[in-house]
């Protein structure tokens, strides 16, 4: 018995091994994947919360078709009642005062059914407002996930930037240690004043202090790699530009965002929306037909006390023609009009917002690749500078501050190729966002996309339930 229990727990241990074990290296693996640029924006299409909010939010929107073409659907509704009925008849005729009194039971059981067979087009009106509502929907998630994808990859370029800044400003406080070492043993054989070993000091303390300042934006930019990406960060993998994606000319550019930017095709389903709710609301002004069946089986009676059971039907069409309401139904539609106008404009405005954003993008992107080339001329020039400074102050033509000058120059001008090759990956990824086409698939991420239309075409024409499709 001791045995077999000794067995159990040693199973139950293995198998609590088994899952920590897999858990970890789930954990490992997507650590590892987002050490890669197209593994982090994987990671976060398909784990941001904010795009799983907006997900959450299109499905919900979704409903609203089904509930528009309710108005074609017959509403049929049953009635239950019953209770104890006490009559007291006074009768006419002879005897004179014939009184009569009874107690019974009385139920009632009923069934009603109501189509609508012409509303002035309120339900087309409806559901194709509906259905603009879904597409604008889609849009406006798509924004959402290029607003995210955007964001990741600027996080992990901001991380690369930061890594590589800091092993700069390492490598500097290395040279600067080593030149005040050297310029301690000059200056105890006399080959140097007090005042070059001064400025070796400060500068030491300088390179220092730019060395705390950028462990300080290393950790910063960490923290917001975890929190857009979702893991901590690893030892990251260069990245390249996706300039191939993008348009190859400016008007190229612009001609792509005017179809395919999320914020302009949103803006123009929230005009066909518009223009359908206006319709909706004319439709009130049209004369409506409408057929109501009623089916009534009843068993005693409430005015008669001989009656013992009854069953009736009937089926009344009913025409109601609007004459006048007040009003209300005039200002809702000139409201809705207004309304309509108030879209159009937003359309201008956002395509006026996107072509800016565009040729700003653009011009971010040029300015970069030029900053490139001249930064990475002065990277040379400052190597070459500094190797010269160096050889001539051995020989007594320069002094120490002629060498940390140089030093601090070639810093700079690293410092400044960074960033600039910083600044060239995200305008590419800025310029791709600003037309439009910063998706997963345009990307090649390997990761499985979301298809909105799915959860769409499982609740469109659903006419009973209560359960969504993911089961909740």
């Amino acid at each position: 018995m001791y045995a077999r229990g000794r067995a159990s727990f040693i199973s139950r241990g293995v198998g609590v091994a088994l899952i920590a074990t897999t858990a970890l290296t789930g954990i490992v693996l997507r650590q590892a994947a987002a050490d890669t640029l197209e593994g982090a924006l994987a990671l976060a299409y398909q784990n941001n919360p904010q795009i799983n909010s907006q997900r959450a939010q299109t499905r919900a929107i979704d409903e609203g078709v089904g509930i528009a073409l309710g108005g074609y659907r017959p509403k049929v509704a049953a009635t239950i009642s019953g209770g104890e009925q006490y009559l007291d008849t006074l009768n006419r005729g002879l005897p004179p005062g014939n009184r009569s009194t009874t107690t019974q039971g009385v139920s009632t059981y009923q069934i009603q059914g109501t189509q609508t067979i012409f509303n002035g087009f309120q339900t087309a009106s409806k559901t194709r407002q509906a259905e603009m509502t879904v597409f604008g929907q889609r849009e406006v998630l798509r924004n959402q996930e290029q607003t995210v994808l955007l964001q990741a990859a600027t996080a992990y370029l901001n991380l690369l930037r930061d890594a590589a800044l800091l092993d700069l400003q390492r490598n500097n406080v290395n040279v600067l240690e080593a030149t005040l070492r050297q310029t301690r043993d000059r200056f105890t054989v006399g080959e140097v004043t007090r005042t070059d070993l001064a400025q070796a000091l400060t500068s030491l303390e300088q390179g220092r202090a730019s060395l705390h300042a950028a462990e300080s934006q290393y950790i910063t930019s960490r923290s917001v790699y975890f929190q857009q990406i979702g893991v901590e960060p690893g030892r990251l993998a260069p990245a390249a530009p996706v300039d191939r994606f993008s348009p190859p000319t400016l008007p190229g550019a612009l001609e792509r965002a005017a179809s395919q930017n999320p914020l302009i095709t949103t803006a123009m389903y929230a005009v066909d929306t518009q223009v359908q709710a206006v319709k909706a609301l004319e439709g009130a002004l049209y004369p409506s037909l409408s057929v109501t069946t009623t089916l009534q089986k009843g068993f005693g009676s409430q005015t008669n006390a001989t009656g013992l059971e009854t069953l009736s039907g009937n089926a009344f069409a009913t025409l109601a023609v609007p004459i006048y309401q007040g009003g209300a139904e005039y200002a809702q539609i000139r409201q809705a009009k207004e309304t309509l106008g108030q879209r159009r404009i937003d359309l201008d405005t956002a395509r006026y917002s996107v072509q800016q954003a565009v040729t700003q993008a653009w011009g971010q992107l040029e300015a970069a690749k030029a900053q490139i080339d001249a930064t990475t001329a002065q990277v040379t020039s400052s190597e070459i500078a500094l190797d010269g400074v160096r050889e001539e102050a051995r020989v007594g033509q320069r002094t120490t501050l002629d060498v940390l000058n140089a030093q601090q120059a070639l810093v700079q001008a690293r410092t400044a190729l960074v960033t600039a090759q910083h600044d060239r990956l995200v305008a590419s990824y800025t310029l791709l966002s600003s037309v439009g086409s910063l998706s997963p698939q345009v990307l090649g991420l390997r990761v499985e996309t979301y298809d909105p239309t799915v959860h769409y075409q499982q609740v469109r024409d659903s006419w009973f339930g209560v359960r969504t499709p993911d089961g909740r």
